[in-house]
């Protein structure tokens, strides 16, 4: 008899599970915006998706349509979401461009930040929040910290940036 393996070939320790109103709407955002590539869908009997999974670079993301009844809620059906999904990529700039024109809304333009990645971040069409990096400097604990000193210190009219 073979030996199941407890973590799928494939698969990591730790994989998102999102909940969506309107899964496939997700998808094919996460496709035009990530270069996603689809790699399963299980519709129910009603038409929801059950299952999905894509892939975004060297990473999977299962989908869901929300199921209230079962209490599976969605962003939008919270009225809000307190994760980002963090993605690295090689451009964060023409990332946050492409994921903008496939209708995600720039929350937050890419900027240099003190730990040494250029970052921006957005909400996709479903509710969901990415934050997304390049990482373009290496950085000691100590000089990020000093960096982050420095970017909230007083500005010269004596308040902390908002």
């Amino acid at each position: 008899m073979a030996t199941v393996k407890p973590i799928p070939d494939g698969m990591y320790t730790l994989t998102p599970h999102l909940i969506c109103d309107g899964a496939a709407e997700a998808i094919d955002f996460y496709v035009r915006a990530f270069n996603a590539v689809e790699l399963a869908r299980l519709p129910g009997p009603d038409g929801r998706i059950m299952h999905a999974m894509v892939q975004i670079g060297d990473s999977k993301v299962m989908l869901a349509d929300a199921f209230t009844e079962c209490g599976a809620m969605s962003p939008k059906g919270l009225q809000d979401s307190p994760v980002y999904l963090h993605l690295y990529v090689e451009d964060v700039d023409a990332a946050m461009a492409q994921a903008e024109a496939a209708g995600g809304k720039v929350t937050m333009a890419p900027m240099d930040m003190f730990w040494g990645d250029r970052y921006g971040q957005l909400t996709d069409p479903v509710g969901h929040r990415w934050s997304i990096a390049t990482h373009t400097q290496d950085l000691t604990p100590e000089q990020i910290q000093e960096g982050m000193k420095a970017c909230f210190a007083p500005n010269e009219g004596g308040q902390a940036p908002a």
